[in-house]
């Protein structure tokens, strides 16, 4: 049965966060390392660039060589090497010489500019330097990206390809992850079936197998997808089964006051209930709970209303779970029509923003799949509100923040 009073949803978030683990550490190749979950704090073991290096394709001379000098009056220096990326002179460049260089090498001993090749005239070893140079012009400094010591980037980063740039500029080829949280995914219901061209009876297609799996794959977690019937002894032992090999569990339906509702009954009976029943709509027959001190989700079987109650509880958790920290990210903007709402309840209400403006969906039902793929944002309307005027201001959550 329901808890007698709904759970205020942030009451049962806060109940949430408290019951989860980290799922760990792992050292992996930098190679390996996309998109997952930095768990140290890297300080660079290199200056990058190590050396000073040409910014540009040159020569490298003293720029004293070059003051007062310019296109109709050059000055004439003698080359006396040639050095490409990847190379080094050993010549030591003294007053009136220069070395034609390559981007990127190393500035030789002496030299102290590089001149663009567009502003000089060459023929054999005689050069001519056709403007006037500042000492350090053209050279990127030994360090200028990241100094030997720095600390570039701190656990809790999900890394990007540019991450993983600076993080091999900084020396390092592995470096410590967060685990992937493994969750297991069971979709209850004997109604349901996989997708197929024509449907029998009470037949209903479990679009919540695809759903769950996108959406555990979403937040960075490995999914494992069952369906299970609507018996007590089988999804008992589904869930006895899973709990041993994943960090979570998700399910889906089995979940109101009905009969053969069962999941909440079998939670209950191998572990402990903590949330049943919240104040938010859609979603109100959400579950929570612990079974050998792994965390277990329980969702609606409709398929908005397990959306709805997976982006307020789930999605959040699985981040927690691997090291990130997500903050919501609410926007303001100006309702476009009055929105009804009751005192001491959450709504989460699928509307389609417009510029500064949101437009609710006129869509209510529970298991609309078409109004989430119609929408791009929830307006959400706290307990404390009573509606939301034509005009007036409101609290949006854009669905493209709510992934990582």
């Amino acid at each position: 049965m329901f808890l007698t009073n709904l759970m205020p949803v942030k009451k049962a978030q806060k109940i949430i966060d408290s019951s989860l683990k980290n799922v760990g550490v792992e050292r992996i190749s930098l190679e390996d390392a996309h998109r997952r979950v930095l768990a140290e704090t890297i300080t660079s073991e290199l200056n990058s660039p190590p050396f000073e290096r040409s910014a540009m394709d040159g020569y490298a001379i003293h720029a004293e060589d070059s003051f007062g000098f310019s296109e109709t009056n050059p000055a004439k220096l003698r080359i006396i090497d040639t050095i490409g990326a990847g190379q080094v002179s050993s010549k030591l460049v003294k007053h009136g010489e220069a070395v034609r260089i390559a981007t990127g090498a190393p500035i030789p001993e002496g030299a102290n500019s590089v001149v663009m090749e567009e502003f000089t005239n060459s023929q054999g070893d005689n050069l001519e330097v056709e403007m006037t140079l500042t000492p350090g012009e053209n050279i990127s400094p030994m360090g200028e990206d990241i100094k030997k010591g720095d600390i570039v980037l701190r656990t809790g980063k999900i890394l990007r390809p540019q991450d993983l740039a600076l993080i091999a500029s900084a020396g390092y080829d592995s470096i410590n992850v967060f685990k992937k949280p493994k969750i297991a995914v069971i979709t209850t219901g004997n109604e349901l079936v996989m997708p197929r061209p024509s449907l029998n009876g009470a037949e209903i297609i479990n679009s919540n197998h695809y759903t769950f799996k996108a959406m555990v794959e979403s937040a960075l977690a490995i999914p494992t997808v069952v369906h299970c019937v609507d018996s007590h002894e089988l999804v008992e032992n589904k869930f006895k089964k899973l709990i041993k090999t994943h960090d979570a569990l998700i399910s889906t339906g089995g979940t109101a006051i009905s009969k053969g509702d069962v999941v909440v009954d079998v939670t209950e009976n191998i572990g402990k209930v903590l949330i049943h029943g919240v104040a938010l709509r859609p979603g109100k027959p959400f579950g929570f709970g612990i079974i050998d001190e792994k965390p277990v989700f329980m969702l609606s079987g409709y398929p908005v209303a397990a959306i709805v109650q997976a982006d307020v509880f789930v999605r959040n958790s699985l981040h927690k779970m691997q090291g990130i920290e997500n903050e919501l990210q609410i926007i303001r903007k100006t309702a476009s029509r009055k929105i009804p709402s009751s005192l001491g309840r959450t709504d989460y209400i699928r509307a389609k923003t417009e510029l500064d403006m949101v437009r609710p969906l006129k869509i209510k039902g529970s298991g609309i799949i078409r109004s989430m793929v119609e929408s791009d944002a929830y307006i959400i309307i706290e307990e404390n509100v009573e509606g939301i005027g034509e005009g007036e201001g409101c609290n949006v959550l854009p669905y493209d923040s709510l992934t990582v």
